[in-house]
Parts: C-alpha cells; structure tokens; sequence
C-alpha cells in the first residue's frame, strides 16, 4: 500500500435523508493520519427503495434480502455516476467503504442488520468493498456502535475537546482521562423530520418552524424522564427504540409546531447536560442538526462551553469521511473500533471484504 490512499466512503443515516459519497484520500506515510476530502456528493434513495424501507418492519424475509440487492445495485449506480461526474481515476481508487441502510440494530440479541450488498456493489463497480461494520465488534460483547470515535480521536482530535453529530440519533465522543467515551445521547432528526413532513416538508429549515411553536411543559417532562437517559454508557439507540418508547409520546400533540419546540429544547437539554456534567469546554458539531440554528441557539442556551460548526462540506460528510477511514485501517490490518467506546471485551478489524 503507498503513502496516498484514496478510499470512497458511503454514509447512509437512520434519517434515511440521502446517501452520501466522498472520495477522500489519507497520508499514512507518519503516525498522524490526515486526509484531503476530495470530491463529496449526496443523492436521495428513488421512492420505491425509501417507501419499503420505511415499511421495514412489514416485509417478509424474501422482501428484505430482495431489498438488499437492489440498494446493492443503487449504491453501485450512484458510485457510477460519481466516478464519471468528477473524472475520477478508477485505478487510483483501493476501496469502497459501506455502511450500508441499518433496518435492525439489537445488540443485547447479537446482532444489527445493514443492507446494501456489498458483492452486488463490488461487482457492478469493479471495486473492492468492505461493508459490515458492527458485528464484530458485537460479537466481542460490544454495542457496535459508536463506530464514529475511532476518527474522531485519530483524524479530528486537534479541533475540539468533544464530538457531536446530530443525525437520525445524537451521538457524542470525548476523552476522559486518556479514554475516548461514546454514546448515543437522543434522538436527533428522526423525530424532527417527522413533525415537519405534517408541513410537507422534508425537514424544519432552520429550526424555523420549532422556533414559531410553544413549549408543552408536560411533554418536555415525559421526554426527559425516560429511562435511557439515566442508563450508564456505553449505550446506543436504535429505531426500535424510537417507535416503542419515544414516537408514542408525540401521538397526542396540539400542533405539530409544539411539538418539535419541544423536540428542541428536549435535544438541548440533554446534549448540554452531558457536556456540562463532562466539563467539555468546546464541542464540533457536524450532521443536519448543527444547521438548526434554533437548535444550536437552545444549545449555547443550556452549554458553558463553545459550540464549534466546521465548514459544510465538513458538517455533512464527516461520518463518510470516517467510514472510509475505517476501511483504510481494514486494509492495514489494524482494529478500526474502539471497546471503550463500544462496550466490547477488545479492538477488532471489522468489517467483511468483497471483491470485484
């Protein structure tokens, strides 16, 4: 392997908002990596895939696996494009890391399920893949999740003393003591994103709509008494979560504007109230949410400390960024997770290799 690896990274959320490509080439010449984000892209999934994946939870086994092949087959597409679109060398290119759409995620049962074909998408690409991030690192008694502090401490850790990103969940990765921690702290966009297509939006520009609405008080109190806020990490959040414990809450709502105020100053609350209690005095906010501006405005609200936004392309790629990284650490042989983040017994090299 030479000093110059380029990698393309697929980033695709619980949010379900888009798939995101970027071609990123890492220096691994020295012991401190850096990387030069190349050429970046976000496509929307067709609606025949998002509407059977928003129906997940009803479709047979044969539907699924059906489903597999065909994201398989849109990523290796859309890779297509982007190679054609920005004259991109694909000789010059060793790998495509995959994240794949996760439909399942019950690590206590052993196990998350992303989709997305990774044979398909090295086939039809003539690239070699790697995909399958998670279970490894749950077969070694962890969380598989977050995946994300790995790079956070190895690619970003001179930008701020904490991590947050505010996609479909919030999570968050910080040192203490010399160890990176990570958990999930709260839903983050899902339930937003919800409330706003009551407006037939895709999602609250701005946190424009949250700002008009009024806080129910009652509501806020149901959201922080949750049991999973006084659970110690490591700790992760999933969809199942979500639509047993948390929707059912906003069911019985005024307006869906109330709502998502209360959305808001909930999400705030509870971000702050780690980075307080963690006395981080800076905080690099990247994923959807750090362009809500009403959100990181009720953020700083309840936050002593500074909220750092990087640049966009920064903001919206990053996970990308970092799952192509984890590819690259695959490729070394190197453990591309983090136990004290996880929860697992050890470091392993996860992830599953396909070749073209």
């Amino acid at each position: 392997m030479t000093d110059k690896v380029q990698i393309i990274g697929l980033m695709s959320g619980t949010s379900k908002d888009g798939l995101d490509i970027a071609l990123v080439s890492f220096d691994i010449s020295s012991k401190e990596y850096s990387f030069d984000l190349i050429s970046y892209s976000t496509v929307c999934y067709p609606s025949e895939l998002l509407d059977q994946l928003n129906q997940i939870e009803t479709l047979s086994a044969r539907k699924i696996f059906e489903l597999d092949k065909k994201i398989g087959l849109f990523y290796a597409q859309e890779v297509n494009r982007f190679i054609e679109i920005y004259h991109i060398d694909k000789v010059n290119i060793t790998a495509i890391a995959s994240h794949g759409q996760t439909i399942f995620h019950q690590p206590t049962l052993g196990f998350s399920t992303q989709i997305g074909c990774g044979t398909s998408l090295a086939f039809h690409t003539g690239i070699k893949v790697i995909n399958d991030f998670r279970n490894k690192d749950i077969l070694a008694g962890g969380q598989g999740a977050p995946l994300v502090p790995i790079g956070d401490d190895l690619l970003f850790k001179n930008t701020a003393h904490s991590f947050l990103n505010i996609g479909g969940f919030t999570n968050i990765s910080f040192k203490r003591e010399d160890k990176m921690v990570a958990f999930d702290i709260s839903p983050g966009n899902i339930p937003l994103n919800l409330m706003a297509n009551k407006y037939d939006l895709e999602y609250d520009h701005e946190g424009k709509i949250a700002k008009s609405g009024v806080l129910d008080e009652v509501l806020l109190s149901h959201f922080n008494d949750l049991s999973y806020y006084n659970e110690i990490a490591p700790k992760s959040l999933g969809t199942e979560w979500l639509e047993a414990e948390f929707l059912p809450l906003m069911e019985h709502y005024n307006t869906a504007s109330a709502v998502m105020r209360t959305l808001v100053e909930h999400e705030a609350i509870q971000i702050a109230k780690v980075l307080n209690e963690e006395n981080l005095s800076s905080v690099f906010v990247t994923g959807g949410g750090a362009k809500n501006k009403f959100l990181m405005e009720r953020l700083q609200y309840y936050y002593t400390g500074e909220i750092i936004i990087p640049a966009p392309a920064i903001i919206d790629y990053k996970e990308a960024i970092i799952f192509a990284f984890l590819g690259l650490r695959y490729l070394m042989g190197k453990p591309n997770t983090n136990p004290q983040a996880t929860g697992a017994r050890k470091e392993v090299i996860s992830g599953v290799l396909h070749m073209p």
